[in-house]
């Protein structure tokens, strides 16, 4: 067992705390390895949408480089299935940027097949068990009234 813990990076005093946020709503139901599947795809819909969420490359003290990550925390929470309708439907009439997974889709096994499951679905009728979304923070955190933090 490993009894050296990571430490807990402080946030520099001059790093100011972004007027914005970016959160997952994660379907309460889902097992475990869905929870992570459904927020690892949500998550990469919004750098692409929003290019300026990503920071500058890293790179380590021998100078090995990484890629790049969100410039801010991801907040993930949990809801069942009518609180995720009605924190999409929200999130659209805010026009905010979303994500969203569907039950369909862990059916699927490319990208083709995961936005033609999408497409065939109303919006009303879309069974969500996951969405991601970036904006102001006062209108995230309305869009995801009832919303409780993932434990």
């Amino acid at each position: 067992m490993d009894t050296h813990p990571l430490p807990s990076p402080a946030a520099p005093a001059s790093a100011p705390r972004s007027d914005t946020k970016i959160a997952v709503l994660l379907r309460s139901d889902l097992a475990p390895w869905q929870r992570l599947n459904v927020t690892a795809f949500v998550v990469s819909g919004l750098g692409t949408a929003v290019p300026e969420l990503i920071g500058e490359p890293y790179a380590d003290a021998d100078g090995t480089p990484y890629l790049p990550m969100f410039r801010q925390p991801v907040l993930v929470f949990e809801g069942d299935g009518v609180l995720l309708s009605a924190a999409h439907g929200r999130a659209l009439a805010r026009s905010l940027p979303v994500a969203v997974f569907t039950a369909e889709l862990f059916g699927t096994g490319n990208d083709r097949d995961n936005r033609a499951a999408v497409r065939a679905v109303p919006t009303a009728a879309l069974d969500l068990v996951g969405l991601a979304l970036h904006g102001p923070r006062n209108a995230v955190d309305k869009v995801l009234k009832g919303a409780r933090m993932h434990p």
